[in-house]
């Protein structure tokens, strides 16, 4: 029903996907990433892409990536999107040689459900890089 594949975020088509799923999923809530940075992976229903995903080199854990963001429009929540995303970016992350990833939600019980069934566990980063009440979340890769 729904398929995942890596894309290229340098590729102007693409990176206009991104950004629209983006603004479909976020709002304004956050501000839309550098999409020619990175990983990137967009989900499918037929030809339609109805999520996406990103990671990027962290700049807060050594020789971790981080899964900078996830969206999924909202008529296709429920179906584990989130988690067959996430399971992408391990994959990338063990071909980068990364040791782990980390993440971090706020205010998102539905993503920080998800990294729980993902097998992340919580952690308090040396230097916290988001909102005081932010989630920190860590899963070893190797």
């Amino acid at each position: 029903m729904y398929r995942i594949r890596e894309v290229d975020g340098n590729d102007d088509d693409i990176a206009d996907t991104l950004e629209e799923l983006h603004q479909l999923t976020f709002l304004d809530a956050a501000p839309i990433p550098e999409f020619d940075q990175g990983h990137w992976w967009l989900a499918f229903r037929g030809t339609e892409p109805v999520a996406f995903a990103g990671i990027i080199s962290s700049t807060h854990v050594f020789n971790a990536g981080y899964f900078c963001r996830v969206g999924v429009l909202g008529e296709h929540c429920g179906h584990r999107l989130q988690l067959r995303l996430m399971r992408a970016t391990e994959a990338r992350a063990r071909l980068n040689g990364w040791c782990s990833i980390i993440s971090d939600t706020t205010d998102n019980m539905h993503s920080a459900n998800n990294f729980i069934r993902a097998g992340y566990r919580l952690f308090n980063p040396k230097a916290p890089w988001a909102w005081p009440h932010t989630l920190y979340w860590r899963k070893d890769v190797k």
